[in-house]
């Protein structure tokens, strides 16, 4: 269990790190490294409580950052 949590926080850092250099998002380095771990804590809890996961903990760890990505940034941003 511990070494998933840990390849979990690395993957999602990885991802964080990527959507930054690709220009998939514009929030900060280090701002989308936290959305992405948030994010994949936020699934690894609920994959352990719950059993709900959508494949391989690599692959949950991948789509959960994105999915961060995607939702925490667009919802805070004004509308203009």
């Amino acid at each position: 269990m511990f070494p998933t949590l840990i390849g979990t926080v690395v993957v999602a850092g990885i991802v964080g790190y990527l959507s930054e250099k690709t220009g998939f998002t514009r929030n900060g380095i280090l701002q989308s490294i936290i959305i992405c771990i948030g994010g994949a804590f936020v699934f690894y809890f609920v994959r352990i409580m719950f059993g709900l996961s959508i494949g391989a903990p690599g692959v949950d760890a991948i789509l959960s950052s994105i999915g961060a990505l995607i939702i925490v940034p667009t919802h805070w941003r004004r509308r203009r």
